[in-house]
């Protein structure tokens, strides 16, 4: 495979960007090599600058869900363009776009857009502090809730201790506003609540953790964080950047059928537009200005193209059948490396919920923590990762990141992908 195209963009690249890059991901640091730069996708397919074609599953990091250059996105991009891009005014396509979700979403009142999933998230932690008049948050080792300062951060050193920041400059203080406990444990959520509730205001969760890693909990455990928060007078949050919208329209919160208290989304709202939002009750979002004295704002939040663009892309998501027709894509896909496993023997497994699949060099069957994760083993994934590139198949370059099933995968791109993995497979983990 001829790459001489990428290689020279990205040597320009780091130049002139740190790492040659925008997001530190796309360096190729965690397989080796150097990044592929893409020109162009349409539909299932994107295509690189030296002109290789590949089957994507990594979707934009998941918005695509209805595959690259949509006709009806990409229509309803260019008809809003034509009218201008941004004015830091109303406009009716808010509107549009709120007024769509809400009426689909029986979980949530009232909701504010941003420009970002971590914009989303950080408003949801002001607000939620500045509902309850307390600052401290609990989240979980393995989730990942964007580059907000007070949540890049890791556990500490025993049950019940502040968070240790993982980014340089990150103040001590801002970290120390954060507990981080094991997922799916509820001993320690109930220990630490019992302890601090009067300082916690949130708890905050990925209820389908799934950036490091397809970490699936229990309907038990997110239940009990419920019923937690519930008794202690503590708000829970889900943050749904990724699961919002892809495994559901009411994302894992209708899956689950549990009321968080604030919900953060991204993603598939903005059709691959740069958007998110955050939403709650009547009550909740009534304390954000100009109602409340909890301030935020945003000159492009509620861009009109981002918002054309996610009310095509939502209103596909809300036919018949459209998220059966993705399961049973994704089961395909599933099912046929599942079969080749078994029958080789090899120490890998499976997991996947609605779109949303990954691979681990792994024989545990439930998968739920990140120290249950063997990076040890994370070699492996980048030796597969290459073979597959040069089959013609891309994924998220890191061997943490999940793989998504879009509308516009065939049968026929998912048969290919079938050999293409299990190819992959026998030629690392056979010799």
């Amino acid at each position: 495979m001829q790459t001489t195209s990428s290689q020279l963009l990205f040597e320009k690249a780091k130049t002139l960007m740190p790492g040659g890059v925008n997001s530190p991901v796309r360096a190729f640091n965690s397989v080796g090599g150097t990044p592929i730069f893409i020109k162009k996708g349409k539909g299932a397919y994107i295509t690189d600058e030296d002109e290789n074609q590949y089957i994507d599953y990594c979707c934009s990091w998941g918005p695509l869900i209805l595959g690259h250059a949509n006709e009806n996105t990409e229509q309803a991009i260019i008809e809003t363009v034509k009218n201008g891009t941004s004015f830091g005014a109303p406009t009716a396509l808010e509107n549009e776009l709120a007024e769509l979700i809400l009426s689909n979403h029986s979980y949530i009142e009232k909701m504010r857009f941003v420009s970002s999933g971590t914009e989303a998230v950080m408003s949801a932690l002001r607000l939620a502090r500045g509902v309850t008049g307390k600052s401290k948050i609990i989240k979980f080792e393995g989730c990942y809730h964007g580059h907000v300062d007070s949540l890049l951060v890791k556990a500490g050193s025993g049950l019940i201790t502040l968070g240790e920041s993982t980014s340089a400059g990150v103040p001590e203080s801002f970290a120390n506003e954060t507990i981080v406990l094991p997922l799916n444990d509820e001993e320690a959520v109930a220990a630490t609540l019992e302890k601090l509730h009067t300082e916690i205001a949130a708890i905050i969760i990925e209820p389908i953790p799934a950036n490091n890693g397809l970490l699936l909990q229990s309907h038990k455990f997110l239940l009990h964080l419920r019923e937690m928060c519930t008794k202690y007078k503590v708000l829970l949050i889900f943050d749904e950047v990724i699961s919002g919208f892809r495994v559901g329209f009411e994302g894992a919160t209708g899956l689950y059928k549990i009321q968080p208290d604030i919900i953060t989304f991204g993603k598939i709202i903005g059709g691959g537009m740069p958007v998110g939002a955050y939403a709650s009750s009547h009550a909740i979002m009534n304390h954000i200005a100009p109602l409340g004295k909890v301030y935020q704002a945003g000159t492009l939040s509620g861009n009109p193209v981002a918002m054309s663009a996610g009310i095509a892309q939502l209103k596909a998501c809300l036919h018949t059948d459209f998220y059966h027709d993705l399961q049973h894509k994704t089961d395909r896909l599933v099912d046929g490396i599942k079969q080749h496993i078994e029958t080789k023997g090899y120490e890998i497994t499976i997991y996947n919920i609605g779109s949303i699949f990954w691979f681990a060099f792994s024989n545990m069957s439930h998968l739920t923590r990140a120290d249950q994760i063997n990076s040890g083993k994370m070699s492996l994934f980048a030796k597969v990762y290459h073979h597959l590139l040069e089959n013609g198949i891309y994924f998220g370059p890191s061997g943490y990141e999940v793989g998504f099933v879009s509308a516009a995968h065939t049968e026929q791109d998912i048969d290919k992908t079938i050999v293409a993995l299990n190819h992959a497979f026998d030629t690392v983990l056979s010799g």
